[in-house]
């Protein structure tokens, strides 16, 4: 008994795989090499599992839409920054379209902005017509030229982003009504707004800038100041920063659609808010990336030099 306790305790010892004898039993002892290799393979397979199960959970988590930027927790301000960067984030390749409106959103919109629907087929149409005329679209570039410097000045005072400034004023400029920018017609009260961002009164009485019972003094005034293009710009950056103050969008940085889905969504509902018309953000989130704008703004343009006669 003595030496087969002996032989039992230094065949362990030395790592050599032995057979102990149970009732009605005979079960072989893994080697400790064997048993590393198992857990090995065990803690392969746990982590395997808990991958998968994370993508299928970020895949299910995908197909949700972005919520509301203007959700009543948003308005509260219950929202950190943090939490936000969380709801504007997707998984790869699912990205969500900024122009996709929830009928909550749109209801919610509509109610607190009186924004619209699209605009009818045939007035679509006839907008996408007048953008293929290349001598208009290089007219309105002269133009917009002319105000870069305001734009880029009051966007950056403002913490506006300058391209969506910048795209709201192609599209307005290059589908203006003739003759609304002439005095006369505008002080005849034909048109209802004015001016390269086709504005009208009730955006400066909501910037303070016009008293809601103002004289005929005052309303003629006003409009003569919507007339001039550079007061024009100056009033369109202060309506997108009053807008994003009650979209509760304030940030260190203006909104930039390649940041974050969220943004992406901010710059749409901003362009909605100012036409009113639900197929507008598309087109000026189209303007936003076109090479175009993006050189009329931030390009280095040097003057040609005078032939020398």
């Amino acid at each position: 008994m003595l030496r087969f306790l002996h032989h039992r305790v230094s065949g362990e010892a030395s790592g050599a795989p032995s057979l102990r004898s149970e009732p009605g039993t005979v079960k072989q002892v893994v080697p400790p090499s064997g048993r590393r290799e198992n857990r090995m393979r065990r803690r392969e397979l746990v982590a395997a599992t808990a991958l998968i199960v994370m993508a299928l959970g970020g895949l299910g988590e995908s197909r949700h839409p972005l919520p509301f930027l203007i959700s009543d927790s948003a308005q509260s301000g219950s929202l950190s920054g943090a939490s936000r960067e969380a709801i504007g984030s997707v998984s790869e390749g699912q990205r969500v379209n900024p122009i996709d409106f929830t009928p909550e959103e749109l209801r919610e919109l509509q109610k607190r902005f009186g924004v619209h629907g699209p605009q009818p087929p045939l007035a679509q149409l006839l907008t996408e017509g007048l953008d293929q005329l290349e001598p208009l679209r290089s007219h309105t570039l002269t133009r917009l030229e002319e105000l870069r410097p305001v734009i880029l000045s009051e966007s950056l005072r403002r913490k506006v982003n300058p391209m969506l400034v910048a795209a709201v004023l192609f599209d307005e400029m290059q589908h203006a009504k003739p003759g609304e920018s002439h005095p006369i017609a505008a002080h005849s009260g034909l048109f209802s707004t004015l001016g390269p961002a086709q504005l009208g009164l009730g955006e400066m009485v909501h910037q303070g800038l016009l008293s809601p019972d103002a004289t005929q003094e005052e309303l003629e005034a006003a409009r003569d100041a919507l007339l001039d293009p550079e007061r024009n710009v100056t009033l369109l950056v202060g309506k997108f920063e009053r807008l994003q103050k009650e979209l509760k969008l304030g940030s260190p940085l203006p909104p930039i659609a390649s940041r974050s889905p969220h943004e992406a969504k901010a710059l749409a509902t901003l362009a909605y808010l100012h036409n009113g018309k639900l197929d507008y953000p598309s087109r000026v989130l189209r303007y936003m990336q076109d090479p175009a704008l993006h050189a009329l703004l931030y390009g280095n343009r040097r003057k040609q030099p005078a032939p020398l006669i």
